[in-house]
């Protein structure tokens, strides 16, 4: 956001993301360096709306906010913040306007349940509004709140030929295990630097959930709450799993899919889809009626599990105590983590999709946990942690699409390996380990082409 207010050309700025996620603080802290920060929030002073009624000039609307807010409002030196703008779609109209009438002024609008508001609007200023996706806090970002940056830096100096001195492998290890029962949404991650308290962050996250479900009536002209609910923790059980349907309970196939879209569109799940992965872009062999739902935030997946009866006592106690392989081979952490970790790390200027790869043929299962690009060739990502003899699928699918490269996401330190495939006319491929606690660092690990 600081680079593009800093550009001379900017266009207006839609910020998107779940609730909670920070939008809005993180708005008000680029609001300081400015000379003057006006924030119109339509849900608390819903009086602003009529400014937008009639025409869109958007200086006569500006001229009328001043004089409704008591604030100056001045091109180039004032930020204008339009808060849960999805309670005035005409704001939201009015956003390409400020870039044709008014393109000196910095504003930038956010709000929850956006998605939904944008979905019933034939239009909203494609190519004169420029969209940001903003996430829960990353592991990264976790590290940085609670000061671990020395580790950071020097963890961002290994790699495969010079990996982490044990103690500091085991470190950041240790505090990866935090954060998969802490998670990233900003006010759990301060409660944690605050106190180092799990029952005090369970609170917050409880009553994040319990906003997300409160917000599940204003849905209610699409589904019912109800079923909302139902899905949601059902997708919390099913993490990582193809999602079934059925297990949400005595519904319909396609109510259950409606409200599953909802989630999806709310920000709150995010599916990772079955690919053919024969070529780029992923998406072209992309089959919708395969999906893995993952929760937008591994805190708040725990908690889910907890109120839905799942086998969280298991996981808290694999998190807390098991090692490091039990951890990452058995439950969804793991591979929750390096999925989301994935999508924070990559431009925030897109919507970025995730896919898998599985084969269903009899006497031939298999599946890879995340297929991905890189240079424009295909990159398949496993989450596992062990021995080459464990990793069947990844190799089977190596095979099949003539790869030569791959990369194993685990809680091993940094390396590699190769392997010569004897089914393959002793094709050589190469693996390259990237530790959860580095997901952020897979392009430098990445960045000599190796095996491609």
């Amino acid at each position: 956001m600081k680079e593009w207010a800093e550009r001379p050309h900017h266009k207006p700025l839609l910020l998107r993301g779940a609730r909670q996620v920070g939008k809005s603080t993180a708005i008000r802290h680029l609001g300081e360096s400015f000379e003057s920060f006006v924030e119109v929030n339509f849900e608390r002073n819903p009086e602003f709306k009529e400014l937008f009624k009639g025409n869109l000039d958007v200086r006569r609307i500006v001229s009328q906010m001043e004089a409704l807010s008591g604030q100056n409002i001045r091109p180039g030196e004032t930020l204008l913040f339009l808060d849960e703008i999805q309670f005035c779609q005409e704001a939201i109209m009015s956003l390409r306007f400020f870039k044709e009438d008014l393109p000196e002024l910095h504003v930038i609008a956010a709000g929850s349940l956006l998605e939904f508001a944008l979905a019933e609007l034939p239009t909203f200023g494609t190519g004169r509004i420029h969209s940001m996706f903003m996430y829960p806090m990353s592991f990264d970002e976790f590290l940085e709140a609670n000061g671990e940056d020395a580790l950071m830096k020097f963890r961002n100096s290994c790699n495969c030929d010079n990996p982490l001195p044990v103690p500091l492998h085991s470190k950041l290890v240790a505090l990866l295990r935090s954060y998969m029962l802490v998670g990233g949404m900003p006010e759990v991650v301060a409660k944690w630097v605050e106190t180092h308290d799990y029952i005090q962050c369970q609170e917050l996250q409880d009553d994040i959930i319990l906003g997300y479900e409160d917000d599940f009536p204003k849905y209610k002209s699409r589904v019912n709450p109800q079923l909302l609910r139902s899905t949601l923790r059902s997708a919390a059980v099913q993490c990582s799993k193809k999602f079934s349907y059925s297990e949400v309970g005595e519904y319909r196939t396609e109510e259950v899919k409606k409200a599953l879209n909802l989630l999806i569109l709310a920000g709150i799940c995010v599916p990772v889809t079955k690919t053919s992965a024969n070529g780029i872009p992923l998406g072209a062999e992309s089959d919708g009626s395969f999906r893995k739902i993952l929760l937008l935030d591994c805190g708040l997946m725990m908690r889910l599990l907890n109120i839905s009866g799942g086998n969280v006592g298991e996981l808290t106690n694999l998190i807390l105590t098991g090692d490091d392989i039990d951890l990452v081979n058995k439950g969804p952490m793991g591979e929750l983590i390096a999925g989301l970790e994935m999508i924070k790390y990559k431009t925030p200027n897109l919507r970025y999709e995730l896919y898998y790869w599985t084969r269903t043929a009899k006497n031939s299962l298999a599946e890879v946990d995340y297929v991905s690009e890189h240079n424009m060739h295909i990159l398949p990502i496993e989450v596992k942690a062990g021995t080459r003899g464990g990793m069947k699928s990844l190799w089977i699918f190596m095979r099949e699409k003539k790869l030569k490269l791959a990369l194993r996401c685990s809680l091993e330190n940094f390396g590699e390996f190769s392997y010569v495939d004897s089914l393959d006319d002793d094709a050589e491929r190469e693996v390259i380990i990237c530790p959860l606690y580095a997901l952020s660092q897979m392009p430098a690990l990445l960045q000599d082409n190796r095996g491609i």
